[in-house]
């Protein structure tokens, strides 16, 4: 499959597959389904924690908790029963759905991109004119909820695509136990990461062994910038992401030219590179399908833009 993510969502599937080999064995499943939710933590972790930068320390977890409690509702109680849904009575609207969630993400990359280069940061400024914490936290929880229903969609529509052999009970406890396995997780590691800055400071203060002080202080002077690493990496995670869905959905509805193209052209680029030709294989791959992304994206955006141009933007026009 062209997209980075895509091919790191194949262990989705085998999260599914884990989960559904037998009903007597699902408490070992799940365990299974959890050490292999790593492959989705890399992107979903790399998006969230751009949504609590700038927030105060105590509320970071009040709101990773938010986030975690509307993704769950997410994949329970709207996406698991909708793909199942859709695969038992119009299978043929999932690419399609999938691909308006991938081009939702690559528009929201490519605006994100757009904003930096030309200083134009209308969110950021709504944002900042906002006083109350309460409606500037919501604001954030339902920006991160909205993108993770995306993501959350591509992965329960290829864990289902995994279970087509099963009964329909029998593939909504699957799905139900790859959509907590994944949640935990993705926010679990993401609660971790934007509180290492006060585990390195606790470390720092506490009498303990000077390696462990000098651990503690590392954490503390680079945490931000990890941060802030991932709230770049997070953009273009989004990207790629979306670009990748919006292949593999052309592939899916029988235009295979041009996908084939992206994945021959890296296969060809990786193959130069001998031991390490995976890595190059899947980094080519990426930066294919985040080009995709970006394309469609900068259509998006200026579509987008023409309908909802700002009041000043209106008095230069």
């Amino acid at each position: 499959m062209p997209s980075g993510l895509i091919a790191l969502l194949d262990d989705v599937a085998m999260i599914a597959k884990l989960a559904s080999a037998s009903l007597d064995d699902i408490g070992a499943a799940t365990l299974k389904a959890g050490a292999k939710s790593a492959g989705v933590v890399i992107d979903d972790t790399a998006v969230t924690p751009r949504y609590v930068s700038g927030l105060h320390p105590d509320r970071e977890l009040p709101i990773i908790w938010k986030i975690m409690l509307g993704s769950l509702k997410n994949k329970l109680f709207f996406l698991l029963p909708g793909a199942i849904g859709l695969s038992y009575f119009l299978p043929v609207l999932i690419t399609p759905l999938l691909m308006i969630g991938g081009a939702y993400l690559a528009f929201e990359a490519t605006e994100k991109i757009i904003e930096v280069v030309t200083g134009d940061h209308h969110d950021d400024k709504e944002l900042a004119e906002v006083e109350d914490a309460t409606e500037l936290e919501a604001r954030q929880v339902s920006g991160a909820v909205r993108t993770d229903f995306i993501l959350s969609a591509e992965i329960m529509a290829i864990a289902l695509n995994e279970l087509d052999s099963l009964s329909i009970g029998e593939q909504s406890v699957a799905l139900a136990l790859v959509a907590i396995a994944v949640t935990m997780g993705v926010y679990g590691t993401v609660a971790l990461i934007v509180k290492l800055d006060d585990i390195g400071l606790h470390m720092a203060e506490r009498r303990t062994s000077s390696i462990a002080k000098g651990f503690g202080r590392l954490l503390v002077r680079s945490v931000p910038s990890l941060l802030s690493s991932l709230s770049t990496i997070g953009t273009a995670a989004m990207l790629w992401v979306g670009g990748g869905i919006l292949l593999h959905g052309v592939e899916e509805l029988g235009a295979e030219t041009f996908p084939h193209f992206v994945h021959d052209l890296s296969a060809k680029i990786a193959s130069a590179f001998g031991p390490l030709a995976p890595v190059i294989d899947w980094i080519s791959n990426a930066i294919g399908a985040a080009i995709v992304g970006a394309l469609v994206g900068v259509v998006l955006v200026a579509i987008v833009r023409q309908f909802t141009k700002h009041p000043e933007e209106l008095i230069v026009d």
